[in-house]
Formats: structure tokens, sequence, C-alpha cells
């Protein structure tokens, strides 16, 4: 068997009863508080008084285990671009609910499948930003911050067939090469310099899964203590350090590009790093040069620029059974699973997507009763567990 190549998994799903009206791009009308509505109705699993909404993924990557936890401001913010897409747009006691309801699912995956050689174990968030163009391909969440939970079987990821090299969501349209072949010392130098108590730099070369040979050349950390660390505020603290320390890093790059500008922004979380590591780096002015003269020249390219910070930030159980946490920069692709070498072909299949059904939903109601106990949310009565069991739905197939 050949492995360290990304791979392209292929997960059925149902076909989803709702109509995409008429002149409106699919994506579009994802965003809409019209669909949004519907997601929480037909497949919401839990709310919590923040407005947190746990639900069933019904177009999903796994079909082992796969869940979103989402901000839903859909019903009282409009706009799509003014709803929240981050963590550190949260306040205090959101950020503090949302990274408690991260830890019990965690928690609870770890729990369900402590095996690392048999099951690939993580979370993420894929967050993007305002000028994300509303028809471009992505998920209902997009535009408000979203947690995404799912296990694989590491025996059908070995089994899948090899993902082909210039697939979009592995390459980024470019920016992942960009990242990879001309800013991953200076990115990873950056980051490198905090200083953590629960989190311990790692080399990417140590945590990359075996089957897929990813993530690669970004910074990653192990979690000390491994999931025993998620109960420490701690962690929670550093794990949103690593995230100002990317919107810095992001931040700084593209002022570059865009203007040439490189001041140190007043609200800048590391601005000594900004200015003692990137901003005295040839590397890292070369990078920007390169990008602002394809951007002048290439319009496809330009329409790919993602201006606001756009990323993808994952805590991943490895081959060794190590938590490890990384990030990255969010170009194209928005799925956490193209960080870890996984493209995701999602068929319409009833018959298919029938057969592993009663056991995915009884696994995310078992999880909703656990944040329940925790007084982490209010179950949600939707179709298919009207009274907290399964009910499958009537065959058309």
């Amino acid at each position: 068997m050949t492995i360290g190549a990304p791979r392209e998994v292929t997960t059925p799903h149902r076909q989803i009863p709702l109509e995409i009206p008429q002149g409106v791009a699919p994506t579009e009308f994802f965003n809409s508080p019209c669909n949004l509505r519907h997601l929480a109705r037909e497949n919401g699993l839990l709310r919590t008084p923040e407005g947190f909404l746990l639900y069933r993924k019904a177009i999903g990557h796994s079909n082992l285990f796969d869940t979103s936890i989402i901000y839903d401001t859909s019903q009282k913010v409009l706009d799509p671009m003014g709803r929240p897409v981050r963590r550190d747009q949260l306040s205090r006691g959101e950020n503090l609910v949302f990274s408690r309801m991260t830890k019990v699912v965690m928690d609870f995956m770890l729990e369900k499948y402590p095996d690392p050689e048999k099951h690939l174990v993580f979370c993420g968030e894929a967050s993007l930003d305002a000028t994300w163009p509303l028809n471009k391909s992505g998920v209902p969440s997009i535009r408000m911050i979203h947690n995404h939970f799912m296990v694989f079987e590491n025996s059908l990821l070995a089994s899948s067939p090899h993902a082909a090299e210039d697939n979009p969501n592995l390459t980024d349209s470019g920016h992942n090469g960009l990242f990879l072949d001309y800013l991953s010392d200076v990115y990873r130098r950056f980051l490198g310099v905090m200083e953590f108590e629960v989190l311990r730099p790692i080399q990417p070369e140590k945590c990359k899964l075996a089957i897929t040979g990813y993530p690669q050349g970004l910074p990653s950390w192990e979690v000390v203590g491994g999931a025993a660390s998620l109960s420490r505020g701690q962690f929670w603290k550093e794990y949103d350090m690593v995230l100002k320390g990317f919107l810095d890093f992001y931040r700084a790059l593209f002022a570059l590009v865009a203007a040439e500008d490189n001041r140190i922004p007043a609200d800048a979380a590391f601005p000594d790093q900004i200015e003692d590591i990137l901003l005295f780096s040839d590397q890292f002015h070369q990078a920007a040069r390169m990008l602002r003269l394809q951007v002048l020249e290439d319009p496809l390219f330009a329409n790919q620029i993602r201006w606001k910070p756009a990323y993808k930030q994952l805590l991943y159980r490895d081959d060794a059974g190590r938590l490890i946490v990384t990030i990255s920069q969010n170009s194209v692709g928005n799925a956490i699973t193209e960080l870890l070498g996984i493209v995701v072909k999602r068929v319409v299949d009833e018959q298919a997507y029938a057969e592993v059904e009663g056991a995915l939903v009884e696994n995310l109601l078992e999880l909703r009763n656990r944040l329940v106990r925790y007084n982490l949310g209010t179950p949600i009565a939707a179709p298919s567990w009207p009274h907290g069991r399964f009910v499958a739905p009537a065959k058309d197939f």
C-alpha cells in the first residue's frame, strides 16, 4: 500500500428536501436566514442561551461521526457580513461557552474512539473573511463562527484513492504553495517564539499523518498532558494566542501586498514580533512582492485573494496519539479535512446513507445528553429524533 498521499473519500448523503430558488446561487441560498432556520429545524440537536447551535451535518464529511457548532446569529443579524466569524469577536462569556462545548465534544470523541491506529479524531474552525464572495463554494456556516468535529476510520482513508495533486482545495489556488515554498520558515519562526505552558512546539514532520502525509510545513504544537489539559483554562488561552498570532501575521503580510504598508497595527497582539521577525525578513518582503505583482497582472488570482484574515485552526490526534494544534491560511477550500490531506467527495445516495444514519444519529444524541448534563444547552426536537431517539425517514428508494 502506498502511503503519504492525500486521499479522496466518497461520502453518501440524502437529497436535501429544499429547493434553491431560481436565479440564486447555491451558496447564496445556503447563507440565507431562510436556509439557516431550516438547518436548525431539520438537523438541530441543541441550542444554548447564547445562540450556539449544535447540529447534524446533513451533507457531511464523515458518516461515522460528524457534527458542528455554530454561533447562529442568522435570525437577528440579517447582514451575513455582519456576523461574527472568529473567536476573537466573541465576548469573554461567549468564548468560555464555545470553548467548553468544544472540550466536551473532543472528550466524547476521544473516549468513543480511543485507538489512534484505528481512527483519526479532530476538530477545527474554518473561518472566512468578509471579502469572500457569496457565490463561491462553501457551507451554510461560513458567515459565522463554526467548529466542525469529525472522526474517520483509518482503514477507509488507507483504502481511498489518491486525491488529484492539483485539487484546488489542497493547493489553495497556489496560496498553499506560496506559504509552503516561501513563507514556511518565517511563519513558523513568528509563531514559534510565543511562550506557552500547555502547548509545546513540535516539528511538523513528526506529527504528519502517515496515510496522507499532511499537514505540510505548518507550525505545530503538542498539547502537553493530552486530553486532560483540555479541562484547563490555560490551554484555551493559549489556543486563542495561536489564533491571535496568526491574525497578526496575516494582516502584516496582506498590508504589504495591498498597499506596501509596513506599519504595525495599534491593536496587534504581538507588535514586537511583527517588527523583529516579519518586517526585517527579506523572505517576508519577497513573498509579499510576488503576491502583489501577481494580483496586478492576473485578475483571476486577484479575485481569489482574501484581504482580511481567513484561517483553518485544527486540534487533531496524530498517529502517536498526541493531540496537536496547527493553523493555516484559508484561501479556497473551507473544509478543515483538507489541512489533513483529506478531500471529501459528497454524493447523493439515499440507500447508502440510510445504512449508517441510525448509528450516526445515536452517537450525536448521546453527545447531546452529555452537553445537557453539563448545562451547555437545551435539546431540539428534529424530525429524525422527535423524542430523543432516532426515527428513520420513510424509504423512497
